[in-house]
């Protein structure tokens, strides 16, 4: 059973919607991409931060996977769904971020305070677990952003400024703090963190999280897409990595 749409001959219907009457003309591609995972009608402050958020991840530079799709598009120049699956299929956590796993901490996180836990507790015990651990605090560190990821921030104030901060984002702003005791220095708190916790505190589920920087980097894609048809730089690229890596024969 699906509860998103069907075609009939005479019309589409989605989420309850006629698509020709009801949406068309009518929604933004924000309402309509909240409306499709959702299933609900947005509210104003959700389709501001879904556009908030989309332009925040869109695009970042001549990422690992913008290169996978102009080299991939050069080898093909017809399949330009294959060169945005390239990329796409590249865009993991190290590259596009780690906005769900940060979204399910946030969760797992929240589900002790609700349960009467201070949150400063909380954030220390986690950060704490996770150094000892010796692995990785999902949303911190960026090879670029130091010390503070601008785009982060950007996000964080417009959360304040439009008085939609809840718990969650209360609580990355304690692990921030948390993490930087842990490992005895600030780490940067990258757009990840704020993406998860602005999208759970406007009513998105952790599962819903992931599908905006996959959909704001769809839209980076294409755009190298479109430059590399016009100035192709796809097989320099290639050259660039060829001159880069030196080849030694086994002994």
């Amino acid at each position: 059973m699906s509860h998103i749409s069907q075609a009939y001959p005479e019309r589409v219907e989605v989420r309850g919607l006629n698509l020709s009457d009801d949406l068309m003309g009518k929604a933004t591609f924000t309402d309509y991409f909240h409306l499709l995972l959702t299933g609900r009608e947005a509210t104003e402050d959700q389709r501001f931060f879904l556009d908030v958020l989309l332009v925040s991840i869109a695009e970042h530079g001549m990422m690992p996977t913008n290169v996978a799709a102009r080299m991939t598009l050069a080898a093909d120049p017809g399949s330009l769904q294959g060169a945005v699956a390239a990329g796409i299929l590249g865009a993991g956590p190290v590259v596009l971020g780690t906005s769900e796993e940060c979204a399910r901490l946030l969760e797992d996180a929240q589900t002790e305070v609700a349960g009467g836990a201070d949150p400063a507790t909380v954030a220390t015990e986690i950060a704490g677990a996770i150094r000892v651990s010796g692995s990785k605090v999902p949303g911190f560190g960026h090879p670029i952003h130091r010390p503070l990821d601008p785009r982060a921030e950007r996000i964080l104030a417009l959360a304040e400024e439009r008085g939609i901060s809840g718990p969650h984002v209360q609580l990355a702003l304690a692990l921030r703090d948390a993490v930087a005791e842990a490992w005895g220095k600030p780490l940067t708190m990258n757009v990840s963190l704020p993406i998860a916790a602005v999208m759970l505190d406007l009513g998105y589920s952790p599962a819903h999280v992931k599908a905006v920087p996959i959909l704001a980097r769809t839209a980076g894609l294409l755009a190298h897409l479109a430059e590399e048809q016009e100035n192709p730089i796809g097989f320099l690229l290639a050259a660039a990595a060829e001159d880069t890596v030196v080849y030694e024969p086994p002994e």
